[in-house]
């Protein structure tokens, strides 16, 4: 009997096997919600209602500009205009990751500093 409550220990102990199959397949599912969870968040939050292609216009002053007029008129924001349009920028940026070119990012880090001019808050 001694010999039974041993051998069912350690087929316990031989299953974590299983259980990292499943961590895997836990893991692929996560990176895939993910990525819709990013695309949900510009379509269907309470953030703002953007211009086509604001982040790929060619000056920092017009990206700042079309996000100060879009944070101003939008009905769906929840925080201020300038808190709304700066989160949106931010969110841009950190969504790109990596894979945003020098270039780009250089625009849109002036960007953030241009929306900080146009709301006055130097």
């Amino acid at each position: 009997m001694a010999a039974h409550k041993k051998a069912t220990r350690k087929s316990a102990r031989t299953s974590p096997a299983r259980s990292t199959s499943t961590t895997r397949r836990r893991r692929g599912v996560s990176k895939r919600t993910a990525k819709r969870w990013s695309q949900r968040v510009t379509k269907e939050s309470d953030a703002l209602d953007l211009k086509h292609g604001v982040f790929k216009q060619t000056s920092a002053k017009k990206i700042a500009s079309s996000l100060k007029r879009s944070a101003e008129h939008s009905a769906r924001r929840k925080s201020g205009a300038y808190r709304s349009a700066l989160s949106m920028l931010t969110f841009y940026i950190n969504r790109a990751g990596k894979t945003l070119p020098k270039t780009e990012r250089s625009r849109l880090e002036r960007a953030k500093v241009e929306l900080k001019h146009q709301f006055g808050r130097d």
